[in-house]
């Protein structure tokens, strides 16, 4: 590009993120960082900024917005609380691979290190929870770092990087050009993929009777959903999902059998143990996945298609491992396997999940009780949607219903905090998600608890009129809490009962369309009403008190102990 002579650093920040596509940004202003808001100031033409509530709640609409479009997320905030604010959310990224760059501004250079005011090395704090870090103290490095960031946010496995600017390198000036990165030093995004392992794979599958495919978020990350189910229908492999992974193929696919994990579902579960291959494609046998690795699946040939060589062997040993992006690795791995019907095989499966709908899906979706649900809301609005939104769920009771209940037509559908349980991600992340994808609609599902933690991103949908679709299932309690207080401690509920407010009222204090439903005929109507508004939408589901999430694989146990009840 042409050379801009003698430009700030702050301007040349503008100027980076305009190179690398970025029209969007979230966060909140403060001392440090305020020149670059100045500088912001006079390109607003071209840089949205959406002001949040709180800096842990641009984190969260930055993930949201990764999640939903494939692009990198961007958050802004100032030093010291700033800074430390945005924290949890650049931790969820990290576990859960999402691509995001925060800024954050820093005291002038010749205070660092003298515990200044909002002076915090956050350097240091945000080290083991970022892909990369970088303190620049000196504008002209702003271009070669910025285009390094965004390069190690976005390639090989994603993640979060920090960039921290210091107020005078904000400043300062210099003569900027840009250049893209396209490689660094020493980092390898894309394992060289070896051919022989995906002979050794294919031959392991060749012999298999009972394989099984557990597919996670790698699939949807690498863009490789058109290959996985290129691979799932030539092979005719029976495939189930981590959280993270739902939505790569329909939810209706003959081939999806469900949902594995502490509240998946009974079928794919238990026949873990019983498979004689289980073929793992971009997952990282998460401990809520696998139970006690002592007893995980150690009847079978395990094959490890993954981007990242840290997460081979890390928990689960492979028998062959297939390192590489799936979007390559999945069609060659598919021109190497024959279609066999695996008859019996599909109706052990067909077998367990006939035991649990009779055992707990027919009472989620169609209870006999006079209380509500939780899984009868998200039967009305997959009803509602024609399965077509995009559900955005806090972390809870409320999280598994939605997970294992919210159907999808769409890749890119189901966005929750998955690695690190974050509660308060839903109401902030699906602002970003509905921007990331302002065609689709976008629905929260949030427990009364989690949705008291940012609640006051309300008002960032106030002022943006983001029309995202806010449904809070309440309960009057931590409910995920209190069902393990239940079966393991006795019922001792303790500081898990809420005392909540009038969350209606508190929506309309922020001008959002608002409803409360407490029994069963008003809920279908209540859903449509919300589902056909054009403007944001807040949905009160009070539900029973003490409803309980099954299939459970109690923490530490084998997932052959999944209980019903």
């Amino acid at each position: 590009m042409k050379i801009k002579k003698n430009i700030s650093g702050s301007e040349a920040l503008i100027h980076c993120l305009l190179e690398e596509g970025v029209d969007l940004i979230y966060g909140y202003p403060g001392g440090a960082i305020m020149p670059f808001y100045d500088e912001l100031y006079k390109f607003q033409d071209k840089l949205q900024h959406v002001l949040t509530r709180h800096e842990q709640g641009a984190t969260h609409a930055a993930q949201g917005f990764a999640r939903v479009s494939g692009r990198v997320g961007v958050c802004v905030a100032t030093s010291g609380p700033g800074a430390t604010n945005l924290v949890t959310g650049i931790a969820d990224a990290m576990i859960d691979s999402t691509p995001m760059v925060c800024l954050t501004g820093q005291v002038p250079s010749h205070l660092l290190g003298s515990d200044a005011f909002q002076e915090t090395d956050i350097i240091g704090i945000s080290t083991p929870v970022t892909k990369w870090n970088y303190q620049i103290t000196n504008a002209a490095e702003i271009p070669e770092v910025m285009a390094k960031a965004f390069y190690i946010a976005r390639s090989g496995r994603p993640g979060p990087v920090l960039i921290d600017v210091t107020k005078d390198a904000q400043f300062d000036t210099f003569d900027f050009s840009y250049k893209h990165c396209t490689g660094v030093r020493s980092y390898k995004p894309l394992p060289k993929i070896d051919v022989t392992a995906v002979d050794a794979a294919a031959a392991v599958l060749a012999k298999a009777k009972k394989p099984l495919i557990v597919w996670g978020q790698g699939v949807i990350l690498g863009k490789a959903e058109e290959e996985f189910k290129n691979f799932v229908e030539k092979s005719n492999i029976p495939a189930a999902w981590t959280i993270l992974g739902v939505s790569a193929i329909p939810t209706d696919h003959p081939q999806n059998v469900g949902m594995v994990g502490m509240h998946g579902n009974y079928g794919p579960n238990m026949l873990t143990n019983e498979c004689d291959v289980l073929l793992a494609i971009g997952m990282r046998f998460d401990d809520r996945v696998t139970g006690s690795l002592d007893t995980y699946a150690k009847q079978a040939k395990v094959i490890h298609l993954e981007i990242d060589p840290a997460e081979i062997n890390k928990n689960v040993d492979a028998d062959v491992a297939v390192l590489g992006d799936v979007k390559s690795t999945l069609p060659l791995l598919a021109e190497r396997v024959a279609s066999k019907p695996y008859t019996e095989w599909y109706a052990a499966f067909k077998k367990h999940h006939d035991i649990e709908f009779e055992k707990v899906i027919k009472g989620d979706l169609h209870p006999t009780k006079d209380g509500l649900s939780m899984g009868e809301v998200l039967k009305e609005i997959n009803r509602a949607s024609n399965s077509d939104a995009v559900v955005v769920s806090d972390v809870g009771q409320h999280q598994m219903i939605a997970c294992r209940y919210a159907t999808f037509n769409h890749s890119k559908s189901n966005i929750t905090s998955g690695g690190l349980g974050t509660m308060g991600f839903a109401l902030p992340a699906a602002i970003g998600a509905k921007m990331g994808a302002p065609d689709r609609e976008v629905v929260a599902i949030i427990g009364d608890g989690g949705f008291q933690m940012t609640i006051q991103e309300l008002g960032t949908i106030f002022q943006t009129q983001a029309a995202v679709k806010v449904v809070v299932l309440n309960n009057d309690f931590l409910g995920m809490v209190r069902q393990w207080q239940q079966l393991f401690f006795d019922k001792r509920y303790a500081s898990t009962e809420m005392v909540n407010p009038d969350f209606v009222k508190i929506a309309e204090g922020y001008f959002i369309d608002s409803k409360r439903v407490t029994s069963r005929k008003e809920l279908g109507p209540a859903v449509d009403e919300m589902m056909a508004s054009d403007k944001p939408y807040f949905l009160e589901v009070c539900v029973e008190k003490e409803h309980n999430v099954f299939p459970m694989i109690p923490s530490g146990a084998s997932v052959s102990d999944i209980r019903l009840s």
